[in-house]
C-alpha cells in the first residue's frame, strides 16, 4: 500500500530576541537566522516513519515564504522527505493565516492533481505567529476531514487513518476519511538527526518555486478577499517585572512573610 503524505513547514527565526519596526508593523529581519520551525520536525518525522511503514510511500515537504524558505524545504529532504514544493508569493502577509492557508491550500490541490494526496500533516503550531489554526482552516479551504492536537496516528491506509487526539480529560480515538489534514503534538515521535544521505540528497534536490499564478491566485487577492484580518500594531511584549525577593534571617521567617503577602493579595 504507497501512500502520498504532504507535511507542510515553515521557516521561523532561531532567536527570540527580535527586534520590532513598530511603524512598519513588522519584525526586523536582517541579521536574522532562519530554521525550520521546532514543532515541525515533529510532523516531518511522523510523514517519514509511515512512509517507511508503507512501501512505495513518497513524502513531499511544502512551504510558503520568502528566500530563506528554500533551506527549510532542504532540511526537510534531509531528515526523509522525497521532494518538496517551495511557494513564494511576496504579497501574501505570512501574519494573515486566512490568507496564508488559502495559498497552501491551493498549491495542495495543485499536487493532489499531479499525485492524490492520503494525508497533510502540521506541526502544532509556529513558533513566530503561534495561532495554531493553519491545519484547521486548509482543511476548510479543502473541505478535508482534520483533526489537530493529535499525539499518535494509530494506523492508516488508503482510505482511512485511526488517530489519538489529545482532550483536556483524556484522549480522543477518531477514524479520519483521507484525504485529510493532521496538525501533530510534540509527544507523537522523536525526531531523528538528518543523515549523511540526507543532506547530499537535499543538496541535489531541485526545488520548485512556485508562485501565485501557478496556483491560480492573483496578487491583488492578498490585498482584496484574502485579507480580512488587519494589523493595528505590532510591537514587543511589555518586559516581565523583577521577581520580589523575600528576605528574612530564618526559613520560618521567610515562611510567614510569604503567607502574609499571599494572605495580603487574596492569593490564599
Amino acid at each position: 500500500m504507497s501512500l502520498h503524505i504532504v507535511v507542510c513547514v515553515k521557516s521561523t527565526p532561531t532567536t527570540v530576541n527580535i527586534a520590532i519596526d513598530e511603524a512598519a508593523g513588522k519584525i526586523k529581519t536582517a541579521g536574522l537566522s532562519f530554521a525550520m520551525n521546532p514543532f515541525d520536525e515533529y510532523a516531518v518525522e511522523e510523514a517519514v516513519r509511515i512512509k517507511e511503514k508503507n512501501a512505495g510511500s513518497s513524502v513531499t515537504a511544502l512551504s510558503l515564504g520568502p528566500d530563506h524558505t528554500e533551506g527549510v524545504l532542504r532540511e526537510a529532504i534531509a531528515r526523509g522527505a522525497d521532494k518538496a514544493v517551495w511557494l513564494n508569493i511576496p504579497e501574501c502577509d505570512a501574519h494573515n493565516s486566512y490568507g496564508t492557508s488559502h495559498a497552501l491550500a491551493q498549491a495542495l490541490k495543485k499536487i493532489h492533481a499531479e499525485s492524490p494526496i492520503h494525508l497533510v500533516l502540521f506541526g502544532k503550531n509556529a513558533s513566530d505567529g503561534n495561532a495554531g489554526v493553519t491545519a484547521s482552516q486548509i482543511a476548510g479551504w479543502l473541505n478535508w476531514p482534520a483533526a489537530i492536537s493529535v499525539k499518535k496516528i494509530d494506523s492508516i491506509n488508503a482510505a482511512e487513518a485511526v488517530v489519538w487526539r489529545a482532550m483536556e480529560n483524556g484522549v480522543d480515538v477518531l477514524k479520519l476519511k483521507l484525504p485529510a489534514c493532521v496538525g501533530t503534538l510534540k509527544e507523537i515521535n522523536e525526531p531523528r538527526l538528518p543523515s549523511l544521505k540526507g543532506k547530499m540528497a537535499s543538496k541535489k534536490s531541485v526545488i520548485p518555486k512556485w508562485t501565485a499564478a501557478d496556483v491560480g491566485l492573483k496578487a491583488e487577492d492578498f490585498s482584496g478577499v484574502l485579507e480580512p484580518l488587519k494589523i493595528e500594531k505590532f510591537s514587543a511584549p511589555p518586559p516581565r517585572p523583577a521577581g520580589l525577593k523575600i528576605e528574612g534571617s530564618s526559613a520560618a521567617e521567610k515562611a510567614k512573610k510569604l503567607v502574609d503577602i499571599l494572605v495580603e493579595r487574596k492569593l490564599v
